[in-house]
């Protein structure tokens, strides 16, 4: 049976990353827009994150568990699972400017599509926190919490997608910012964006727990979905910023890709 204080401890982690979100707004408090050149390097940045998250903690992770049999399995269904909801939601518009005027009903369709977006990230906060509160975690594996045992994978991952979500959150708050939405309404709707990520910590966090045989399959899953997202979400992204920059920003892009990696590598090893 699943302790009720580990759900809540998963619940506040997959919170603090939306949170995180939030804080992509906190620029404007100080200027009116970011350049095309600072928007490529920051969805660059981010992609390098969640590449580092996924290679060095998801996947590395899930291999210390078993054999790739369970691995690449939830690899593919992570990519599948996103590729299909995209599909499904291909014709419809998620544009952040919808935000600030929707009506009830379509801010619960707007919420139900930043899910496909969002749930994927909380998915990898909750699998990282399989070994919660065990007492068998040895001190090199785990980290004492306010009196809990928390994996060192758990707090690598919570804060990976924490500092992803930052440049997230202000590329929600760019057109926002064009629709002259207040900078405090900004903070709201980023962090709206990323509402989905502790409920998807909770749900993965419940079943590995449960089912700790498929923790490899639950760690594949995470990193596939993730990475799929950078390839076709934060990529394509950060190109269209660039697409009036010399060489289209790729150079900026690569810039930020590499920083992302080279920021997360020594957290990954700790």
């Amino acid at each position: 049976m699943v302790a009720v204080e580990n759900v809540v401890f998963v619940f506040v982690a997959g919170l603090l990353t939306a949170l995180a979100t939030g804080l992509g707004a906190i620029p404007f408090f100080l200027m009116d827009e970011f350049s095309d050149r600072w928007n490529v390097l920051l969805w660059g940045l981010a992609s390098g994150i969640m590449v580092a998250a996924s290679l060095f903690g998801l996947v590395r992770e899930g291999l210390a568990y078993g054999s790739p049999v369970l691995l690449v399995p939830g690899v593919l269904a992570g990519v599948g699972l996103v590729a299909v909801a995209h599909e499904l939601l291909d014709d419809f518009d998620q544009s952040p400017k919808q935000f600030e005027q929707a009506d009830f009903t379509k801010l619960l369709l707007i919420l139900g599509i930043l899910t496909v977006h969002s749930f994927p990230e909380g998915v990898a906060v909750g699998v990282s926190f399989a070994e919660l509160g065990l007492e068998a975690a040895t001190p090199e594996s785990a980290v004492g919490i306010v009196g809990v045992s928390v994996p060192l994978l758990a707090v690598f991952m919570t804060v990976a997608i924490s500092i992803h979500n930052i440049p997230e959150g202000t590329a929600i708050a760019i057109p926002l910012r064009s629709l002259g939405v207040s900078e405090w309404k900004m903070v709201w709707w980023a962090v709206f964006s990323s509402l989905p990520q502790p409920v998807g910590a909770v749900i993965a966090y419940y079943f590995v727990t449960l089912a700790k045989a498929f923790l490899p399959f639950g760690f594949g899953f995470a990193a596939g979905a993730m990475v799929y997202l950078v390839l076709t979400e934060f990529v394509p992204e950060a190109l269209e910023y660039g697409d009036g920059l010399p060489g289209g920003g790729k150079r900026e892009l690569l810039t930020g890709i590499a920083v992302g990696v080279l920021a997360m590598v020594p957290l990954a090893f700790v």
